[in-house]
């Protein structure tokens, strides 16, 4: 991947102060973070100190495709309202800012002083190394080390995008780094000083594309630590790009995955990608909270979206969770500060639908985003589906494969199609990972986005939509069937 090196540049001609502030053009979504203006891609530097959530992200400051990648910044107190700040790196004699990590290093290790928020990114230029820089003001300006880069290209095309936490058992911190078809894991006692830890491959060459984003982290289940690594990469299961994830143990050396029917991927949409959790969510918290790039590779740049370019996704609490065949899935669910926007839950439906389309009055109108919660119970010899449309005929379908077991997402007339064909090659398929005799899908709907999760998110699909208006009609189709529904709306106001 090649990069536009800025090596020098006025910062301040390039921060958010003084630019064009229009948070109501078209397609702009009204709860999922964007930036004021110009291109943004992978979520990086998620750290959380002292009541803030602090977002770091790939962001080009001279405009709405990729380029000049630098680090971009907003916080927030809450996951949902945004407070966008300065850009926090640019580009400098060692290449192009890319993707990477923030910790908080409560005991000092590094020398930057205590509780110094130190950014660890990729230096991009001629060779891929690894850099940091530190804070000492809460992220507020950074300093870069002095002595960049602190790890050093051994040779490899693909050496990137750094994931540090602090490994306790071991009394150090771990990095996790995308290395083309394998994740590498270095060790460091001061953030500084990296030594080879170990590497995993699981695919033999293939059949995925490079490795990109890794994350490694634990989680509880029946109170048993396990680890989970995500890995973003391309050849995703519906095209383009998307994450995987594997579940395993971690002794502080090397990663081992238990057996599983691999890949298992967090979302089986085309919009999910690079996502990582946020370091540092406070022991009493108890959660993994994930975001991730509401965008694919084969057309971001091309996006019909006005001043700005890209968008994150909601973000998520992530748990495992038994599979029937005895390996553990990772579920997600949007974080329950949702809560603090949405409005009081209105039914809409309770019912049996039986072989016909059912109108569904949602009594809404252009709201700036909704969710949909749907319970498909004593379902018989029929296959139920959503249609979400707008006046003007846009109509997005999610219908449920229940003999096979699938949800298929449909948006090859859900508006504007035309910028690029790879954004509607068909539908997308996801599995029902549960039971049939009931289904619960939870949609999110915003101005540019659809996010569905089935039954708790269990499996989901994140997906890019451009209608003329914010879908706002609904019909329930059950052809040659029975199906008993309940339909459940609820608005959420704007973020903005």
């Amino acid at each position: 991947m090649s990069s536009i090196v800025l090596l020098s540049c006025d910062t301040d001609e390039f921060d958010y102060q003084g630019g064009k502030t229009d948070f109501e053009d078209v397609y702009r979504p009204q709860i999922h973070f964007s930036p004021q203006k110009n291109w943004i891609n992978d979520p990086n530097g998620m750290v959380y100190l002292d009541g803030e959530y602090h977002l770091f992200y790939q962001y080009n400051p001279l405009g709405t495709v990729w380029g000049n990648m630098s680090w971009g910044h907003a916080i927030s107190k809450d996951l949902l309202k945004w407070e966008q700040q300065a850009v926090k790196l640019y580009p400098d004699e060692l290449g192009a800012i890319f993707s990477g990590s923030a910790v908080i290093d409560k005991n000092n290790t590094a020398g930057f002083g205590e509780n110094a928020m130190v950014a660890i990114y990729t230096s991009s230029g001629q060779k891929q190394t690894q850099s940091i820089a530190y804070s000492t003001d809460k992220g507020r300006t950074f300093t870069k080390y002095s002595e960049n880069p602190v790890i050093e290209n051994p040779g490899m095309a693909d050496f990137r995008d750094p994931k540090v936490f602090w490994h306790e058992a071991t009394n150090k911190w771990v990095m996790s780094l995308s290395t083309h078809h394998t994740i590498t894991f270095y060790g460091s006692a001061n953030l500084i000083d990296w030594e080879y830890l170990s590497e995993f491959r699981y695919y033999d060459g293939g059949p995925y594309g490079i490795w990109e984003c890794p994350d490694l982290f634990p989680l509880e289940f029946n109170g048993e630590k396990k680890w989970v690594l995500l890995v973003s990469t391309t050849n995703a299961p519906n095209g383009g790009t998307a994450t995987q994830y594997f579940v395993g143990s971690f002794d502080g050396l090397s990663f081992k995955a238990d057996p599983a029917p691999y890949p298992l991927w967090l979302d089986y949409g085309r919009d999910n990608y690079a996502g990582v959790t946020w370091s540092n969510i406070p022991d009493t918290d108890g959660r993994a909270i994930f975001i991730g790039w509401m965008s694919n590779w084969n057309y971001a740049n091309q996006t019909p979206t006005s001043g700005f370019r890209g968008a994150m996704t909601l973000p998520r609490s992530l748990s495992l969770v038994q599979h029937s065949d005895n390996y553990l899935l990772l579920g997600s669910e949007v974080v329950s500060e949702i809560e603090s926007i949405a409005s009081d839950w209105n039914s809409v439906f309770t019912g049996t639908i039986v072989n016909e389309s059912k109108t569904v009055e949602m009594g809404i109108t252009a709201p700036p985003a909704y969710e949909l919660e749907i319970e498909f119970s004593d379902v018989q010899d029929t296959n139920p589906v959503l249609e979400l449309s707008n006046v003007h005929g846009d109509i997005v379908k999610i219908e449920l494969d229940l003999l096979n077991g699938q949800l298929y997402f449909d948006r090859r007339n859900s508006g504007h199609v035309s910028f690029n064909f790879a954004h509607f090659p068909g539908r997308f398929s996801s599995p029902v990972h549960s039971g049939l005799d009931k289904i619960k899908l939870n949609v999110f709907v915003d101005q540019s986005s659809v996010e569905v999760f089935i039954n708790e998110g269990l499996s989901c699909q994140t997906n890019l939509v451009f209608p003329k208006e914010i879908y706002d009609q609904m019909n329930i189709v059950s052809d040659n069937g029975s199906l008993d529904v309940n339909i459940g709306v609820r608005v959420f106001n704007s973020i903005w």
